[in-house]
C-alpha cells in the first residue's frame, strides 16, 4: 500500500526524470495537488510538453518502461484528447499515476487544476465539461432502455440502465448547484434532502418490483432536474418520461 510520503517521493523521481530528458520542455501538476486539495488517497497527476511532437510516442515508450522497471507499474490505460495522451498507470502499491504527454503547442491549462512547474505553457481552450442538454438526452435514452429491459425480464441489464439514468440525473443536479459534474466528483456535496430523494433509486436487489421502484424514483428525479435546467424542454418530455413507468 502506498503512503503519502512514498507518493511524493515517486512524483519527485518522475519530475527529475522528465527534467533530464531534452525532449520534455515543460511540466505541470494537475489534479487535486494543483489545487492544494491533495489527501491520503490522491493519485499522482502530471502533464508534460514534448518537442518535437513526433517524439511523443518514443517518450511514452520510455516512461512506460521506466514505470514498469523502477516503480512497479503492472498495467496502464490510455485516454487521448486531441494529440495529448493521458497514460494512466496502476502500480503494485495500488497507487494510480496519471502522466499526460502533449505536443509543446498543446501544453497548457485546460482546467483550473494546472500548476506550472517548469517550462512555458501555451494558452489552450478550456475543457467544456458536461452540458445539461446532453445529460438530459442520455438520461431519457437510459430510461427507454431500462423500461425495455424490465419488460423483457432482463434484470441485470435493467440495473445497468437504471444506474446510467441515475448517474446523469446526479450530474444534472451537480450542474444546478455549481458542483463538479464529471465522474461523480460533486455528488457527495449535494444537499442532503436532494440525495435523500434519490436514495430509493439505488438498486439493492434484482427483484422485479425493487427494480421498478428504483426506476420510478430515478425517472421522477429526471423530470424534476429537467424542469430546473430547461422548463420548455420539460414541458415536452415530462409526459413521455413518466409514461415509461406506467
Amino acid at each position: 500500500m502506498f503512503t503519502p510520503t512514498s507518493r511524493d517521493q515517486l512524483r519527485d523521481a518522475i519530475l527529475a526524470w522528465a527534467q533530464d530528458d531534452p525532449r520534455i520542455v515543460g511540466g505541470a501538476l494537475t489534479g487535486s495537488a494543483a489545487l492544494g486539495k491533495e489527501d491520503r488517497w490522491s493519485d499522482i497527476d502530471l502533464i508534460f510538453g514534448v518537442e518535437p511532437a513526433d517524439e511523443l510516442q518514443a517518450v511514452l515508450a520510455d516512461v512506460t518502461a521506466l514505470m514498469a522497471a523502477d516503480h512497479g507499474a503492472v498495467h496502464h490505460l490510455d485516454v487521448v484528447a486531441r494529440r495529448t495522451v493521458y497514460r494512466v498507470f496502476f502500480l503494485e502499491s495500488t497507487l494510480q499515476v496519471d502522466l499526460a504527454f502533449a505536443p509543446a503547442e498543446e501544453f497548457g491549462a485546460v482546467a483550473p487544476s494546472f500548476k506550472l512547474l517548469f517550462g512555458e505553457e501555451r494558452e489552450q481552450p478550456q475543457f467544456p465539461g458536461p452540458d445539461a442538454a446532453g445529460l438530459i438526452g442520455w438520461a431519457w435514452l437510459y430510461a427507454l432502455h431500462a423500461r425495455s429491459s424490465l419488460e423483457r425480464g432482463k434484470p441485470w441489464q435493467a440495473e445497468h440502465m437504471i444506474a446510467g439514468l441515475r448517474e446523469r440525473v446526479l450530474s444534472l443536479a451537480c450542474l444546478r448547484h455549481n458542483l463538479p459534474a464529471h465522474e461523480g466528483r460533486g455528488v457527495d456535496q449535494l444537499p442532503d434532502d436532494l440525495k435523500a430523494t434519490l436514495h430509493d433509486s439505488l438498486v439493492g436487489t434484482l427483484d422485479p418490483e425493487a427494480l421498478r421502484r428504483a426506476f420510478r424514483v430515478a425517472t421522477e428525479a429526471l423530470v424534476q432536474e429537467t424542469e430546473h435546467a430547461d422548463p420548455s424542454l420539460a414541458d415536452r418530455v415530462r409526459g413521455p418520461i413518466r409514461a415509461l413507468c406506467v
